[in-house]
């Protein structure tokens, strides 16, 4: 790859490594309905912007029973569960528990036809990852006394980032992805406006949750979105999806860094077993 392409590569896996981070300090003074609302609220009128200059943004509106499945799936849960779960959990055990998606993609991409899955690389890669899944769990629910039910809740994330992508793939092939999360972003704010106006904090909110919640609205959910489609035209889809297990390192280590959070052995486990899996899981048989 070219040194463009490296460097739109590790940007595009750090703003993505970053949200747990941010959402694990927004959560201090904000009920997770007003985080992911003020997430979704910025994050969409930025992408619409784009989208409307593109030209693109109607012809996905076209296709608004799709997007709204797509966004109770990528965002309206996901996001929720996610914010929900780091009221009890690390930032780097939910940023590790989101690397599973690649092994949840692939058995959804199975079950809408893609036999490749059953090569015995990304069988191997499924089975690994899920030891890791299950090492994860149990140390860190047994020895480490972490919530199991927000661990349950960011796995159940972890689907929904599985399956929201190929409903797209499959109704809406070729539409603009940034129009597409523009107006998934939309619907998202919507359905959370209502919660967030009723959890408003009514105390004083201090500035480092403030210019969190800010920042996940610009940074993980709006610019992130724009670079990985960049990276896209470059190198295409399946070598850009690498970038999850970037965002996974950056996720724990920046825990572990600006947090304080503390390196478990789940975590030392559950890190090499899951990536691992995770990359196996996501490859395609040569067709040499």
């Amino acid at each position: 790859m070219s040194r463009r392409t490296w460097s739109l590569f590790l940007l595009c896996g750090f703003l993505w490594g970053i949200p747990y981070l941010l959402i694990r300090v927004a959560v201090r003074d904000f009920s997770p309905a007003c985080v992911v609302f003020t997430r979704v609220a910025i994050g969409s009128v930025l992408l619409t912007l784009i989208a409307v200059k593109q030209r693109t943004f109607m012809v996905a509106l076209r296709g608004y029973k799709y997007v709204a499945l797509y966004a109770l799936t990528e965002i309206i849960g996901p996001w929720f569960l996610i914010t929900r779960a780091e009221l009890d959990i690390s930032s780097g055990l939910a940023g590790l528990l989101v690397a599973t998606v690649p092994i949840w993609s692939t058995i959804f991409a199975s079950l809408a036809g893609d036999k490749t899955v059953w090569h015995h690389k990304r069988l191997v890669g499924m089975l690994v990852g899920f030891i890791g899944v299950f090492a994860l769990v149990g140390i860190e629910s047994f020895s480490h006394k972490a919530n199991i039910w927000a661990i349950l809740a960011v796995l159940l994330a972890a689907i929904g980032y599985g399956f929201a992508p190929n409903t797209i793939i499959k109704n809406l092939p070729g539409v603009s992805a940034i129009a597409i999360n523009a107006i998934a972003m939309a619907m998202a704010a919507i359905v959370y406006l209502p919660f967030a106006y009723l959890q408003w904090p009514q105390h004083h909110i201090a500035m480092k949750s403030m210019l969190s919640i800010l920042a996940l609205g610009i940074f993980p959910t709006a610019l992130a979105f724009i670079i990985f489609f960049a990276l896209v035209d470059e190198i295409g889809t399946a070598r850009a999806s690498l970038v999850t297990y970037v965002n996974t390192a950056f996720a724990v280590f920046l825990g572990v860094i600006l947090l304080s959070e503390p390196i478990t052995t789940g975590i030392l486990v559950g890190l090499s077993l899951v990536l691992l899996g995770s990359f196996l899981a996501s490859q395609k048989p040569s067709t040499a």
